[in-house]
């Protein structure tokens, strides 16, 4: 696990390693074991490590026999031994044990198609000169590969800087670079506002965007940003759809077929050098990990977050859990005034604002301060099991919105205001949303993820929007982000209505809030997080089968029960449904919440020009009286807080070494310096 970054299309290698070696520093909380950095006169890629597997040998940039081609490296390839035994087969000599060097070798062999053989979390970029020409001029002929991987577990963001092409595991190591102003994106803000995080591939800093999941990249090392092009090589419909080999038909068929392959991936994510434990909560996926894992690793290692306020106390069932399983089980308890004393920590820590992100920093830092450096998360079970209520909820929202289609705006207006009037309350909130104004959104699953409704929002960033207005350019509505979640939308279109969702909720949800904070939050207490229940394979899996075969009415997450009934308790079986959560509602009302509203009465200066300051205050009140949720006016604080940090009194490199950035040109031979 580490921070990768670098440099493309520089003339200038000495300002390219400069460069990358601040984004490096940047980095260094992913991986303050050590560095690693390739210079050439056509690229500077740099890594930071958090050693897992191997760990003397496993030294990053890793290179072929013949130093032509090197990787740096963020992730885990799972599978990198079947792989090292097939490419040793092949002709491919190893020299170390880790599972980096995998990447180099299979990218020789199979070029873009090694991303097929992967098993993993990842994002990558590989150094390719075997197309030098026959005087080694690497500068001529060298391509650079980027990758991430199919579900968007690992992250990896890019920008562009006066003719060169800057990448990054992190926002923050992007602007830390000096080339890039840290500006907020205003058309963000309203992805930020309606779904309580950024949505992919936009970012809160202009100019910044992601590489989507299951995307890659191949672009010669001395061409201009703007030949960038990504390449899909994994859709999640096309999974679905193109099964190879019969599908199981039946409930049980399909659970007797799910229960070896739950079996391997959970095995198979257990390798380590270091010490693992397991997160685990009073829930069905965390158990699940739990009673695999315990078969596989003796004297396994879990840890539960667990609070004064007992009603939102998960400790008895975990430990109940624990004692079943034999775990070395710990638990780590969290106060108000704990959160209240490292909230600034926290805030910083992430890489884009959230509303839900500290939740995981204090999960991630009570792992760290136990001895762990690798922890399994029960994250993707909801998803692809059909554990939330939006399996249920997507479908009427859906005859809500269809319904409003069809009926007059005015008398729309109307009914809805009455509605939130009478039946307050988040679900009539939601519906009210989607008979209101159906059209804002491509499909009627996104009304169920709001957290401020379309109208609060432009309420909101009304400023914002009377200057779009005012241009008549349609910026609002014709951002990165609303062009993914067209397409997301047209992809779920394929599927049957319970695919369809876990589509939208891996596409969204997930990759958008989840999978990012955790990232971002885990390696700032420098922990690797792994995510089983994500393995492409499971997922593919899951998804190819038909709706019968997977779901059943009234029981969450039926399959994964079915495919585990003789291992799982059955106090965690028959339990009603339960989100892991903080207090934070009762902690808003104590001291925290003293501190929220102070911060809410000033804006950050960046944000001032887009923001309704009237209606962020707005979002306080309604809460003091009851009129609204908590995560609301929490949400405000993260996004003020978090831009005051990162994007308040950061300075752009304007001295002539950074105006000096264009596209390379032909140069000399340097040798890969590691």
């Amino acid at each position: 696990m580490c921070g990768i970054c670098g440099v493309i299309g520089m003339e200038r290698t000495d300002l390219a390693e400069a460069i990358t070696r601040r984004m490096m520093e940047a980095l260094w909380h992913r991986g303050p074991d050590e560095d690693g950095l390739l210079v050439t006169p056509s690229a500077a890629l740099g890594m930071r490590r958090l050693s897992i597997i191997d760990l003397p040998g496993g030294r990053q940039p890793v290179f072929n026999e013949v130093s032509n081609v090197a990787v740096v490296f963020n992730g885990e390839i799972y599978n990198f031994r079947q792989l090292r035994r097939t490419l040793e087969g092949r002709g491919h000599a190893f020299r170390t044990n880790s599972d980096t060097e995998v990447i180099v070798h299979a990218y020789e062999e199979w070029g873009e198609e090694c991303l097929r053989e992967f098993r993993g979390m990842f994002a990558f970029a590989v150094w390719d000169a075997r197309s030098s020409g026959a005087s080694g001029d690497a500068a001529q002929g060298a391509r650079i590969f980027i990758a991430r991987d199919r579900l968007g577990i690992k992250p990896l963001y890019y920008s562009s800087a006066n003719g060169a092409l800057l990448f990054a595991s992190e926002v923050r190591a992007l602007i830390a670079s000096g080339c890039i102003a840290p500006r907020v994106a205003a058309d963000s803000l309203e992805s930020y506002l309606l779904f309580g995080s950024v949505a992919e591939p936009s970012t809160l800093v202009e100019g910044v965007f992601s590489l989507p999941p299951g995307h890659c990249v191949t672009l010669a090392a001395n061409a201009p940003p703007s030949e960038l092009r990504s390449k899909r090589y994994w859709d999640f419909s096309d999974a679905a759809l193109h099964a190879e080999g019969p599908c199981p038909k039946t409930f049980q068929e399909a659970a007797r077929q799910l229960r070896p392959l739950l079996e391997e991936t959970v095995r198979d994510h257990l390798i380590a050098d270091v010490p693992l434990g397991v997160f685990l909560s009073s829930g069905l996926d965390s158990t699940a990990l739990v009673a695999l894992a315990s078969r596989s690793q003796s004297d396994l290692h879990t840890l539960t977050v667990v609070f004064p306020e007992q009603q939102f106390s998960e400790a008895k069932i975990s430990r109940e859990t624990a004692k079943h399983f034999k775990t070395n089980h710990q638990e780590m308890l969290l106060t108000p005034g704990q959160v209240l004393a490292q909230l600034d920590e926290a805030v910083s820590a992430l890489d884009q604002p959230t509303m839900d992100g500290l939740n995981t920093y204090f999960v991630s830092w009570a792992a760290h301060q136990a001895g762990l450096k690798v922890a399994l998360s029960g994250l993707g079970g909801d998803e692809v099991f059909g554990g939330y209520s939006t399996f249920t909820t997507t479908p009427r929202a859906e005859f809500v919105a269809g319904m409003g289609r069809w009926a007059p705006a005015s008398l729309r207006r109307l009914t809805a205001r009455m509605a939130v009037k009478i039946a307050p309350g988040d679900a009539v909130r939601k519906a009210a949303a989607a008979w209101r104004s159906p059209e804002d959104f491509p499909h009627a699953y996104y009304f169920t993820r709001i957290l401020f409704t379309p109208s609060r929002v432009r309420r909101l960033l009304a400023p914002y929007f009377e200057s779009v207005e005012q241009r008549g350019n349609g910026q609002a509505t014709d951002s990165v982000w609303r062009q993914r979640m067209e397409e997301t939308a047209r992809q779920a279109r394929r599927l049957d209505s319970f695919t369809s969702v876990s589509c939208f909720e891996l596409q969204s949800y997930m990759v958008n809030t989840l999978l990012r904070d955790t990232d971002s939050v885990s390696m700032a207490n420098s922990l690797e997080v792994r995510v089983p229940l994500l393995d492409h394979r499971l997922v593919e899996f899951v998804a190819r089968l038909p709706k019968g075969a997977k779901y059943r009415t009234g029981v969450p997450k039926a399959l994964l029960v079915e495919a585990l009934s003789d291992v799982l308790p059955d106090e965690v079986v028959g339990q009603s449904k339960r989100t892991f959560t903080f207090p934070w509602e009762l902690w808003l009302r104590g001291p925290l919440g003293v501190r929220l509203s102070q911060d809410l009465a000033n804006l950050s200066p960046p944000l001032q020009p887009y923001m309704n300051p009237r209606a962020v205050r707005g979002a306080w009140q309604n809460f003091v009286i009851g009129q609204a949720n908590w995560s609301r006016p929490w949400s405000l604080y993260v996004l003020n807080e978090w831009v005051r940090r990162h994007l308040t009194g950061a300075v752009t490199n304007t001295s002539s070494d950074a105006t000096a950035l264009r596209p390379a040109v032909a140069g000399g031979v340097s040798n890969p310096r590691s």
